[in-house]
């Protein structure tokens, strides 16, 4: 499954929607909460990012964000 975690840069300063960045990930899990709960985890590890919402992205939702140009998986 292929989450996409929304965060800020920096966990001191207020968090702005203009300032909201995005990464995908490709979770094996066996439901979506736990695919959630191993992003979170990945990401929280990895990064300093102020984790703000992790979605799970359909297959249509996926397919549009190919083809925005957007779409990169992270790897950590």
């Amino acid at each position: 499954m292929i989450y996409k975690v929304f965060y800020q840069e920096a966990k001191d300063r207020s968090p702005r929607r203009e300032q909201t960045k995005a990464l995908y990930l490709e979770i094996d899990s066996k439901d979506e909460l736990a695919g959630r709960i191993a992003a979170r985890e990945l990401v929280e590890t990895h990064t300093a990012y102020n984790i703000e919402h992790i979605e799970r992205l359909s297959d249509k939702h996926l397919e549009y964000e190919k083809e925005s140009g957007a779409f990169v998986l992270t790897e950590f």
